[in-house]
């Protein structure tokens, strides 16, 4: 049996909350534990990401505020961190999640190793949906994106929905393939108990929770319309745990006279036991290429309650582990809630049935090794160029 042999990765993502830094910055991770050296670059240190972590280094790339640029410029400041971390730490891969820095940064970063492109780290782009969705229809960002994806040595998608769409948008030569996103259930630091009485929930309640980072494409107007729209025998509240400010909405939950049945709460870190302390999850996105907030919903054992867009059937099974409506359709999404509310063992039969399918088809143990594989064909490919 071959010795095992570390490899040494670059990884590049937003900082921000959103699912894209969350799953880089947990592959990282398990990439760390497995043995591999892993090297985050990134304008701030990502919100998940332990340094105190063996084999984990951050570089921060710094963006000067020059009075020649109308707009300071990221890229080039990227590309050129990369560029020295790939020659100083030896690099074998540069892992970026979206193209639109990461991949043309990459792509520059590899150009200034020279005459020597056996020694460049190969480029690995992941889209997670915005490259695609949006920016690849924009003609101003089209060309560069199709650029950095046609001198990346592979490409991935998050989900089947999201390849189909990739390979309608852009003119690619190369195979795109899917690996999906993963999750990892973090140990329970406070109990089920303890979180619904900070809260200031009665046992009697029953709890809908949403997280997301609020972006306009998450609808949060129809989420709201679909829970005021509910009704149920049992009392119902809905927590939303908000990566981004909620004051844009605070209008809207007002007219709906939602003010005392939802709790807002913002910057969390421990979203898992709030996601412990729920009864059922609500998405109502008009767009999501796959939806890894409700994967974690899903791992808590509770159903889920969303729209039938993107990616979101290969997660979650209609009937199976929650319900799928069109989109829109906040009368369906709410008539579900409502059922869920009222029949005492479904949450907790369609809960299980979703973790069970979760943990058999969504976790590190699954996904990463395909990740790792990815990297060791890429590298054993012959440099071009």
């Amino acid at each position: 049996m071959a010795a095992f042999q570390p490899l040494k990765i670059g990884i590049t993502c937003y900082p921000l909350i959103g699912g894209s830094g969350i799953l880089a910055t947990a592959l990282g991770a398990e990439l760390a534990r497995r043995g591999h050296e892993v090297h985050f670059f990134s304008s701030a240190q990502p919100v998940r990401l332990d340094l105190a972590q063996p084999r984990i280094f951050f570089h921060e790339v710094v963006v000067n505020q020059y009075s020649l640029f109308t707009y300071p410029d990221y890229t080039l400041p990227l590309a050129v961190k990369m560029a020295q971390i790939g020659r100083e730490a030896g690099l074998d891969v540069f892992h970026v999640h979206y193209a639109v820095p990461h991949a043309t940064a990459a792509y520059l970063a590899v150009q200034m190793f020279g005459g020597d492109p056996a020694r460049a780290p190969k480029i690995i782009t992941t889209l997670h949906g915005t490259d695609t969705t949006l920016l690849g229809r924009d003609p101003s960002y089209r060309p560069a994106i199709e650029h950095a994806l046609a001198h990346s040595d592979a490409l991935t998608t998050v989900s089947e929905s999201l390849r189909e769409e990739t390979l309608a948008t852009f003119q690619l030569q190369q195979p795109v393939e899917v690996i999906h996103n993963f999750f990892e259930p973090a140990a329970k630091l406070r109990s089920r108990a303890e979180v619904r009485r900070e809260l200031g929930l009665t046992n009697e309640e029953f709890l809908v929770v949403h997280s997301s980072n609020l972006r306009p494409l998450k609808r949060i107007d129809l989420l709201l319309r679909a829970f005021a729209a509910a009704r149920a025998t049992r009392p119902m509240r809905l927590l939303i745990l908000a990566g981004t400010s909620f004051a844009r909405y605070q209008p809207l939950l007002e007219e709906l006279g939602l003010s005392d049945r939802v709790i807002v709460r913002g910057a969390v870190n421990d979203v898992e036991a709030y996601l412990g302390a729920g009864d059922a999850g609500l998405y109502a996105s008009e767009s999501e290429s796959f939806g890894l907030s409700i994967l974690e919903t899903l791992f808590h054992g509770k159903p889920v309650v969303a729209f039938r867009v993107g990616g979101i059937p290969e997660v979650v099974v209609d009937g199976e582990g929650g319900f799928l409506h069109p989109f829109g359709d906040v009368e369906a999404m709410a008539r579900s809630l409502a059922l869920l509310a009222d029949t005492p063992e479904l949450p907790e039969q369609m809960g299980a049935r979703g973790r069970q399918r979760a943990e058999q088809n969504f976790t590190s143990g699954r996904i990463v090794p395909k990740y790792e594989a990815l990297y060791r064909r890429v590298c054993a490919a012959p440099a071009s160029g």
